[in-house]
């Protein structure tokens, strides 16, 4: 190839690269006009859409925001500047590092997608909620990021749906764990505070006819204090208004509305310049309280926040409604309902709390234990009502007694209890007692009859007495106990003796229930003299126990405890039964007395078993009812109607009634002139005086001589000497029994004791 071929070959090559040259650059041109197209066109779309751009240069940290992006912001194109600093500054601060995090993962590939929510300051001061999405524009021959390109969004509205959901959801939550009424009531003033800024709410709860705080987390606590424990009315305030009528109250303007005229000086200087009220209403419609609304300007409600007044109204009154509900429980726990008194759980639970706080104080209070005194007699004789009206004036006085009523229980049917606080009250327990038992026996009428009562004291002091509840009320009881006893209406102050008391009592309780099952009771029999004859006319069946632990009980005690425990009938109806049925088996061999006595208790007088009872047995044995002698006390005759109508039944059925004891009761003439009874029967206590006192030889001839008068025949008791006899024998006494003649001896005994006795000849005849 010569030189000119080779030039000629050169310049086509090089005019082959220029073109390929020239074609690039076009590409390339073409390329950077298209790009700009695109993101022209994002701009457009990102315009149009309401969304602001934002074009971040991360080379020179120049950026531009569209004209939409400053003014979701509040502000105008020219308020703010083009660079990153911009944004940093209206970005919250807890959200700045956390963005700037995200984007830096983004950039160098940790994150595919930027997306990322943050709150952004508003010129009026609050903040938005801002969704911001961007994409990197990288260095097409490095892949270096040029540019960060993208969006802000506000979700605000949303945002804010999402965090009122679930503070409403925390709410009801609240409900239903029971959290306190303040803390829930905190929180709904809270939220709907945060739904609408600025604003300020309060919850009122009405009590009878006065406004009381039941929450205010964001008013001055000066203005709580002014208006809390107003009256309401028809113009007190907004919420005064409201509870008063039951009606939505708007006030537009507090300053110039008439319903705040004598309260605007409260709210005034605390910026509060509106109020809106709604009443909080029970499921029934009943007016519980208000809910308001306050703001720093002017202003009727527009549709969202009406909703939310009334929504808040509505879960406010959930809330109180519930209150109320268990505080009705509460009462109805810690509260005697009849009475008012303290419950005996509350009445509990006070005293062991003083017990636990005394217990480093080292000081001393007491405890009262009242019984009222035959409680059960009103309550037979005048009906449950009149029992419950007993109580209650009873309540009424102890009471009065007591400043705290915290102090007083009741803690069973007609039992009391008072805490005495000797560490703070220079009165002592026992003196304490002494105004109780003077107070309490002060007369009451109950339907038009005069009752005089009386009730019985046990104390305890502490910590003598016991360093806990358990032992202090065991102490106080165990000397109630010991008052009874006694003769009742007094007190008495506990002593370890009276421990041992009242647990041989309660053994004798324990084990007379296994002793009337098994029939482990015993009957004796004590002769019944014809005082001039001396000869046997009769015996009185008289019940015995012997146990094997306890060994031999008195019918006195076992008696009293039958009574006590609902077994007495029981105890009758096996006496009345076996003395029966040995008085007939006597018969058949012709070796018994002529009639046999049987005592009844006077509880059984007050229950219409009896009649039936008696007439069965004399049914069943087949003896004839004028050989039957019934016992009965003056107490079981004194009053009742009830008890009168019984005595007539039995009389009815032909058996002989006796009036034992006579002399120990106060009621027995009276008891003599509305019923004929056949025999009279001199307590031993006359007859033991009978020597010394003329005074009591002189009463029991006139009982003698009145008792002929009336037909009915006396018998003296307990004769032990034959002085005592003779005297009888003189003032006409008709019979006798006691150790003179013979104690209760067996039923086999009686057969040989009747005919050696009848075949001797009178004392006084000799």
């Amino acid at each position: 190839m010569n030189r000119r071929e080779s030039e000629s070959n050169l310049l086509i090559r090089i005019k082959a690269l220029e073109e390929q040259l020239q074609e690039a650059n076009e590409l390339k041109e073409l390329k950077a006009l298209h790009l700009a197209n695109s993101e022209e066109r994002f701009a457009l779309a990102m315009r149009s859409a309401s969304d602001g751009l934002w074009d971040w240069d991360l080379k020179t940290d120049y950026v531009y925001y569209s004209p939409c992006w400053k003014t979701m912001l509040g502000y105008e194109e020219h308020e703010l500047e083009d660079n990153l600093n911009t944004w940093s500054t209206l970005t919250h601060p807890d959200d700045v590092e956390n963005a700037l995090a995200e984007v830096e993962d983004y950039l160098i590939g940790k994150l595919n997608v930027f997306e990322f929510e943050l709150r952004m300051r508003h010129k009026n001061g609050g903040y938005l909620f801002i969704r911001s999405r961007a994409f990197k524009v990288v260095c097409e021959a490095t892949g270096e990021p040029l540019r960060l390109v993208g969006t802000h969004v506000n979700i605000t509205e949303q945002k804010q749906a999402e965090i009122f959901n679930r503070k409403h959801a925390e709410v009801l939550e609240m409900i239903a764990k029971g959290h306190p009424a303040p803390q829930i009531y905190d929180a709904i003033a809270l939220l709907y505070e945060s739904r609408n800024p600025g604003m300020r709410c309060s919850m009122l709860e009405l009590r009878g006819d006065t406004l009381v705080h039941g929450s205010a987390p964001s008013l001055p606590k000066q203005y709580c204090d002014d208006i809390n424990g107003i009256k309401y009315g028809p113009n007190v305030g907004s919420c005064g208004t409201a509870t008063y009528t039951g009606k939505r109250v708007i006030s537009v303007n507090i300053e110039t509305d008439p319903k705040w005229v004598e309260f605007k000086d409260y709210a005034l200087p605390h910026g509060m310049r509106c109020c809106w009220s709604e009443p909080i209403l029970s499921s029934s419609g009943k007016v519980l309280g208000a809910f308001g609304m306050y703001h720093d300007y002017p202003s009727s409600p527009n549709e969202n926040e009406l909703q939310d007044l009334i929504s808040a109204a509505r879960l406010s009154g959930i809330i109180m409604e519930r209150e109320k509900n268990l505080k009705k429980i509460r009462d109805l726990a810690f509260k005697d309902t009849l009475t008012g008194l303290s419950s005996r759980a509350q009445f509990y639970l006070t005293l062991e709390k003083l017990t636990a706080r005394r217990s480093h104080l080292q000081n001393n209070f007491s405890i009262l234990y009242l019984d009222l005194d035959n409680f059960k007699h009103i309550n037979d004789s005048m009906g449950h009502d009149a029992g419950d009206m007993l109580l209650q004036a009873y309540a009424d006085r102890l009471r009065s007694l007591c400043q705290d009523p915290d102090l007083v229980g009741r803690l069973s049917g007609d039992e009391f209890c008072i805490i005495v606080d000797t560490s703070q009250n220079s009165i002592s327990a026992e003196t304490f007692a002494k105004q109780c038992l003077q107070l309490m026996s002060s007369p009451i009428e109950i339907r038009e009859r005069r009752i005089i009562p009386s009730c019985s004291i046990g104390i305890a002091h502490y910590p003598e007495h016991g360093d806990c509840s358990k032992a202090l009320l065991k102490a106080a009881d165990t000397a109630l106990y010991r008052a009874k006893d006694l003769g009742k209406n007094r007190y008495t102050v506990y002593n370890s003796r009276l421990t041992q008391k009242v647990e041989y009592k309660f053994k004798v309780e324990h084990y007379l229930k296994q002793a009337i099952n098994d029939d482990e009771l015993t009957l004796a029999y004590q002769p019944q003299l014809d005082l001039v004859s001396e000869k046997v006319v009769g015996v009185e069946a008289l019940l015995r126990w012997h146990h094997p632990v306890l060994g031999q009980v008195s019918p006195v005690e076992f008696v009293k405890t039958a009574e006590r425990i609902g077994r007495i009938y029981q105890v009758t109806e096996w006496v009345l039964t076996t003395a029966c049925n040995q008085l007939v088996e006597w018969d058949k061999s012709n070796s018994g007395p002529e009639k046999i006595a049987v005592n009844i208790s006077s509880i059984l007088f007050q229950n219409s078993k009896i009649v039936p009872l008696v007439t069965k047995i004399i049914d069943e044995t087949g003896l004839q009812p004028n050989r039957l002698e019934l016992e009965i006390t003056e107490n079981a005759i004194q009053t009742s109607k009830s008890g009168l109508e019984t005595l007539k039944e039995l009389k009815s059925l032909g058996v002989m009634l006796a009036i034992d004891d006579f002399g120990t009761g106060y009621s027995s003439f009276s008891s003599l002139r509305q019923l004929e009874f056949d025999i009279l029967k001199l307590d031993k206590s006359f007859v033991d005086e009978i020597l010394q006192d003329k005074k009591a030889e002189l009463l029991i001839r006139s009982i003698i001589i009145m008792s002929h008068d009336l037909g009915t025949t006396v018998v003296a008791e307990g004769v032990e000497k034959r002085a005592q006899a003779n005297l009888l024998h003189e003032l006409g006494c008709d019979m006798v029994q006691g150790y003179l003649y013979s104690k209760a001896i067996k039923s086999d005994y009686i057969p040989n004791f009747i005919a050696e006795t009848n075949n001797k000849v009178p004392n006084w005849e000799i």
